[in-house]
This record gives C-alpha cells, structure tokens and sequence, in this order.
C-alpha cells in the first residue's frame, strides 16, 4: 500500500511495527537531524546507503535490451528503531547532499572521545634507542 504526499511517501516495510517513510532529500535530512535530536540521552540512528536504479530487474533488463540508459541512484535508509526513513539521491544531487549529511554527522557526533596521539618524532626516537640496545648486547 502506498500513500502519496506532500513530503514523499509511505510504504509498509516487513515489519508490521515499522512505516518507510520516502523523502526527498532535503525533508530527509530535516528528519534526520530530528532523530539524532529524539536519541541525544539514549538510543542509536543507524543510516546505511545502497547503490539502486529504483527499477525492478525485470524492467532493467528491458531497457539493457533497448539500449537505453539505466541511471542508478543512491538509497539512503535511516532508522531509530522506532521509524524508519529512506531518499534517493541522484548522481548530480549527490555533492550537495554529502555536504549537508557530513556537516549534520560532524554535529552530532559529540559523545566520541579522541584519539590519543602519539608524537611521532618521540616514537622513533624509542625505536631506535631500543634497537641500539639490542645490537649492543653481546650475545653469548
């Protein structure tokens, strides 16, 4: 069952709990950013993207035959658990939408630590000292 409106549209998913949800890209990234919002104190917003023509095989296969161009997409699905969200980004759109995806994960990645880095001149000084040691050792 599908549902046209005015910011995409639905669709049942496999699950009877869970709704798909078909945005345009920009509406997709407003949601987005309301479901890193909704998961601040607790929860995860897992987001995977896969490569698509959003045409089923058998019509793919019709246009290979008719020599017509097949344009792939990008399909982007995020999800809370609780809701699922998905858009498809097309190869000349894809710039922007990166942009605008790494600037909102950029913000909203805030609980990560950072890294402890290690001076790098320090580390090869220890290197060699301790391979110095080692060739001065007689061996018995």
């Amino acid at each position: 069952m599908c549902l046209a409106l005015g910011l995409g549209e639905w669709r049942y998913s496999t699950s009877e709990s869970h709704l798909l949800v078909r945005l345009q890209p920009d509406p997709f990234l407003n949601e987005l950013t309301n479901m890193f919002e909704r998961t601040t104190d607790k929860g995860s917003v897992w987001v995977t993207l896969k490569h698509s023509s959003d045409k089923s095989k058998v019509k793919r296969n019709k246009m290979k035959t008719a020599g017509e161009k097949i344009e792939f997409k990008c399909l982007i699905r995020a999800t809370d658990g609780k809701k699922t969200i998905s858009t498809m980004v097309s190869p000349k759109d894809h710039q922007r939408f990166q942009s605008s995806y790494a600037t909102i994960l950029k913000a909203r990645m805030t609980a990560l630590k950072k890294r402890e880095r290690k001076d790098k001149r320090k580390t090869a000084d220890s290197d060699k000292k301790q391979d110095q040691k080692k060739q001065s050792k007689p061996s018995n």
